[in-house]
């Protein structure tokens, strides 16, 4: 009997499939030997040697693993494919016993039956370089979470706290785009367009330029002065400009951007991203044919694709669509500089499985995640979509206007990836069909103004999807660590999501300024980034892991010793209430925890009485007692009764005391980009209005 290890227990019914009764596949379950939790486990004094042990919760399998191993003819480490399966397979050895330079060790990218037998016809010994890039990751870990989480706890009044390498600076992306949004001035500017007429056909025409310079109207009172210099002008086409425009197909997905587009075009958040990729990766029941993996290895920041992968698009392509819509020359693409590129892109291992084929198959996230990456792969792979532009430029006296438009003439890619971006109203009013033939000096017939004042608006807070983005294009982490370390901001109560959009706690916010002010490395994104390529030339084997993580630590130890000197303590702010203490009679005060805001005795530390802080937002619909905000651990806000568990009401919008007029139902506030709206809770119920009286509309 053959023993083939992998790690996640999910997989070993796809492999077993493939593999046949000589084998025997056995999941760890991840990592078996790590750094053991309560201590440091890192020997500082002698060239930072790691002292690892079996995890307590892993005894059992590590136990069973070794009775398995002793009875094995051959045994076969396949853990993941990356440097964290690396170690996983070189800490394996070394609980077995095997001899390091023995050819035990086999990785493939893809859950399939060519993919793991190929494997197995080349396997290697452990890539020690691999294994000594993920210790010089772990142990600087360990060494600035164990130093800086008991520094930041003595510093902060209130529970333990904790840092960490990536974590701190991630948050610190979060904290600098708050104060971005607090600190921004709008700035008033006016869009003027004039309508105009040529053949019966009306179009919008914007103003762009004032005797060939740019212009900008940033008043009432520009706009009415550019009325007056108008009034009366010949509108004449002074250019013309026909071409046929081409928009070239997307690379297939990396981690990071499938993480995002799985967001922004089918709703699901990091974790369910993760985990619904993760199931596609190690294999799902179809009916009839058993567990079958449906996408390569999911943790990956190269678009890279195989030749037999381009060829089977290709095939796939002029069978669906037809030869013209497959490219003259295949489409490649080029990873960013700073990419392992050790795997391929995310793609479908097989195109014969279509969505539609696996479709009854699947839950709904995984369905909606597999539509998107077999789309987005096979769209990579097809010819250019066209468009018609044309773009218009017509003189008034001293002013210029233009008018552009562009129709589709052939859909290319667009034929299969559909989740297109939603058009702006500028880009729908840009359709060529709209515009009446013209040639350059053509006059044209004034019809009327259209004006409209804006401004400016701040920088958008992130989102999951827009964090993990704005974390790969400042190289901190790497996509196998983007999601755990979002997710370890949400858990410490260091950000809150607050309708999809995550907001810095005033815990998470300080945490940042104290360590901003004392720890300038461990803060610095530029410092970050420059750690995680150093960390990549460990792997080629260009640096020792212990100079570097040495050389880190000799400044980081220095700035521990000069922030401990400082023994001043800070206290989050606190406001005080009309609420009191039941203990000691002093008013309470709204305080900020670990675990978000609460309420504590003022007199504090000799009255140490607490209780919950709650928001009241109106009546129960259902019983009559009090409404009150509440916050998810995953820190979305949704609204419950105070009676609970006898009434189990609860809400994601704000519940009204007002009842609907069309069906009697409770009406709710739904707070949304486009202005707080209200709307009847009964899904079967379209009445819905714009809320113009704010917070009068909430509760009675």
């Amino acid at each position: 009997m053959k023993l083939f290890v992998v790690e996640g227990p999910g997989k070993r019914a796809t492999i077993k499939k493939y593999l046949g009764d000589d084998f025997e596949v056995f999941a760890t379950k991840g990592h078996v030997r790590d750094l053991p939790a309560k201590t440091l486990a890192v020997d500082i004094e002698h060239n930072f040697e790691p002292k690892y042990a079996i995890m307590p919760d892993k005894k059992e399998i590590v136990a069973s693993l070794k009775s398995k191993a002793a009875k094995a003819e051959k045994i076969y480490l396949a853990t993941d494919p990356d440097r964290e399966g690396e170690a996983i397979s070189w800490h394996l050895e070394n609980i077995l016993g095997i001899d390091e330079n023995a050819k035990c060790r086999i990785t493939f990218n893809s859950i399939s039956k060519d993919a793991i037998w190929k494997a197995m016809e080349s396997p290697r010994a452990i890539d020690k370089n691999l294994v000594d890039a993920q210790q010089a990751r772990r142990v600087l870990d360990r060494l600035v979470g164990y130093k800086l989480s008991p520094y930041l706890s003595r510093k902060i009044s209130t529970k333990s706290l904790s840092a960490g390498r990536v974590q701190s600076v991630t948050l610190k992306l979060i904290t600098d785009r708050e104060k971005e949004i607090e600190n921004f001035k709008p700035e008033e500017f006016w869009n003027f367009t004039s309508v105009l007429e040529k053949d019966s056909v009306k179009f919008k025409a914007s103003l762009i330029k004032k005797n060939g310079k740019k212009v900008k109207l940033s008043n009432k009172e520009q706009v009415d002065e550019t009325i007056r210099e108008l009034n009366g002008a010949n509108y004449t086409v002074s250019s013309m400009k026909k071409t046929v425009a081409k928009s070239h197909a997307p690379a297939p997905f990396t981690t990071i951007t499938m993480q995002q587009e799985a967001q922004s075009k089918i709703g699901l958040s990091l974790s369910r991203t993760t985990k619904a990729a993760q199931a596609l990766y190690e294999g799902v029941e179809l009916a009839g044919e058993g567990k079958t993996a449906l996408i390569t290895y999911i943790r990956t920041d190269s678009v890279r694709v195989s030749e037999d992968a381009m060829k089977m698009a290709k095939t796939h392509i002029i069978e669906k669509y037809g030869e013209k819509y497959y490219p003259e020359k295949p489409n490649y693409y080029k990873s960013k500089t700073s990419a392992q590129d050790a795997h391929e892109a995310i793609r479908p291992i097989n195109l014969a499985y279509t969505p539609e084929k696996v479709k009854d198959s699947l839950q709904s996230d995984l369905y909606n995640l597999y539509k998107l990456v077999y789309e987005r792969f096979v769209a990579s792979q097809m010819a250019e979509a066209a468009y018609n532009s044309v773009v218009c430029e017509v003189d008034a006296g001293d002013y210029t206007f233009k008018a552009a438009g562009k129709t589709l003439i052939f859909p290319g890619f667009l034929s299969s990836y559909g989740y297109q971006e939603e058009k702006t109203d500028e880009e729908k009013e840009e359709d060529a069909s709209k515009l009446p033939p013209m040639n350059e000096g053509d006059n044209l017939n004034f019809v009327e103004f259209k004006t409209e004042q804006k401004f400016t608006k701040p920088p958008a807070r992130y989102n999951e999807g827009t964090l993990v983005k704005a974390m790969d294009e400042n190289g901190i982490g790497r996509p196998s660590t983007t999601a755990t370390t979002v997710a370890i901001l949400f858990a410490r109560e260091y950000v809150k999501l607050d309708k999809k959009q995550i907001v810095p706690t005033e815990l998470g916010k300080v945490v940042v300024d104290v360590l901003t002010k004392n720890f300038a490395d461990i803060m610095n994104i530029e410092f970050t980034a420059e750690m995680e390529n150093k960390l990549d030339s460990i792997e080629e084997g260009k640096q020792n892991w212990q100079k570097l993580v040495g050389s880190f630590y000799d400044n980081f130890e220095d700035e521990l010793v000069k922030a401990g000197e400082n023994k001043d303590k800070i206290r989050l702010s606190e406001t005080l209430t009309d609420e009191v203490c039941e203990k000691c009679g002093a008013k309470m005060a709204i305080r900020v925890g670990k675990f978000g805001k609460f309420l504590g005795c003022s007199n504090y530390p000799k009255c140490n009485f607490i209780k919950p802080l709650v928001k009241k937002v109106g009546v129960c619909p259902e019983c009559g007692c009090d409404v009150v905000e509440r916050q998810s651990k995953k820190g979305t806000i949704y609204y419950s009764c105070t009676g609970y568990p006898n009434c189990k009401f609860m809400s994601w919008d704000i519940p009204l005391a007002e009842k609907c007029p069309n069906c009697g139902s409770y009406l709710v506030k739904k707070i949304t980009r486009e202005g707080d709206k209200i709307s009847c809770s009964n899904s079967k119920c379209n009445y819905t209005r714009v809320d113009k009286k704010g917070e009068e509309d909430v509760g009675n």
